[in-house]
């Protein structure tokens, strides 16, 4: 099945290259949490919870059958930020570049900066086997396969990049169809993983969730709460969604009318007369 896979899959170029690397990364390694303490440990190989991955492994061969899913796999597999701006860019609603939104930009390449502080430690600590290796079987990426042979797979890297950059942008983009179009690309990121073939479904969820403890740690940041508001007007004004709006003086409040009833509860009219109640007190009216 594997031959058969790789046979139907389509050729991709995964050469791109990232500017991530010039970003400011918002915390250094050590004032992050060592999600190695966090992450429940992987399952064991050749345990029952294992079962899972290796059924998710078969799904991700049968999924490289689709020549445009084995593509955007492929696509997936170059961990960049030029990567992220052409596989989310079309579905956020704006070009991203560094002259046309310089304030989107910045936050995306500091954002993208600061995912391998997350999860190096973990990789280390667990140093699990990838599929790939442990099968000794061929992906769909094979030139990176050497690089990552010995490189451990749980969390998956790759996952928290494409998760914490989807969660960003929906911060951008606040509409409600292109959040849920973009965190849906992000969830597909990480399954991008699973199809190459460099991951197990397990590393890919431990890699949301230490992209989901992150981004929640940068959005408390002082530097990235100015840098969103920034980035949310320039999408404002790019798109055209920018509205001024004058302020008006603002309104005496009104003292609200006097409401008389009769003693058996009903409202009272001009024309009512003996004991009423009005604002919870009796009054007589001749």
């Amino acid at each position: 099945m594997t031959a058969a896979a790789l046979a139907f899959c389509c050729v991709a170029n995964v050469q791109a290259a990232g500017d991530e690397k010039n970003g400011h990364a918002y915390f250094t390694k050590a004032e992050l949490p060592n999600m190695a303490n966090i992450l429940p440990a992987p399952p064991e190989f050749e345990s029952a919870r294992f079962v899972a991955d290796q059924s998710q492994h078969l799904w991700g061969k049968l999924m490289r059958l689709d020549e445009a899913r084995c593509a955007q796999a492929q696509r997936d597999a170059v961990y960049s930020m030029q990567t992220i701006i052409d596989e989310f860019g079309g579905i956020f609603g704006l070009e991203i570049t560094k002259e046309g939104t310089p304030e989107i930009y910045s936050i995306l390449q500091d954002v993208c900066a600061s995912c391998d502080s997350i999860y190096s430690d973990a990789k280390a600590h667990f140093a699990r086997k990838r599929p790939y290796a442990y099968y000794n079987e061929g992906t769909i990426v094979p030139e990176k396969e050497e690089k990552h042979r010995y490189e451990g797979s749980y969390p998956s890297g790759h996952t928290v990049l494409g998760w914490t950059a989807s969660l960003l942008l929906a911060d951008i983009n606040q509409s409600h169809e292109a959040m849920e179009r973009l965190l849906t690309r992000g969830y597909e990121f990480g399954q991008s993983r699973v199809i190459a073939g460099y991951h197990w479904q397990s590393d890919v969820d431990a890699g949301r969730m230490a992209g989901s403890v992150l981004y929640q740690l940068i959005r408390n940041h002082e530097r990235f709460i100015g840098q969103l508001a920034r980035a949310r007007a320039e999408f404002a004004e790019k798109t055209g969604n920018a509205t001024r709006i004058a302020e008006a003086p603002q309104a005496q409040p009104q003292t609200p009318a006097a409401r008389t009833y009769r003693l058996d509860g009903t409202p009272a009219t001009d024309a009512s007369h003996g004991i009423l109640i009005q604002n919870s007190q009796k009054i007589v009216r001749k």
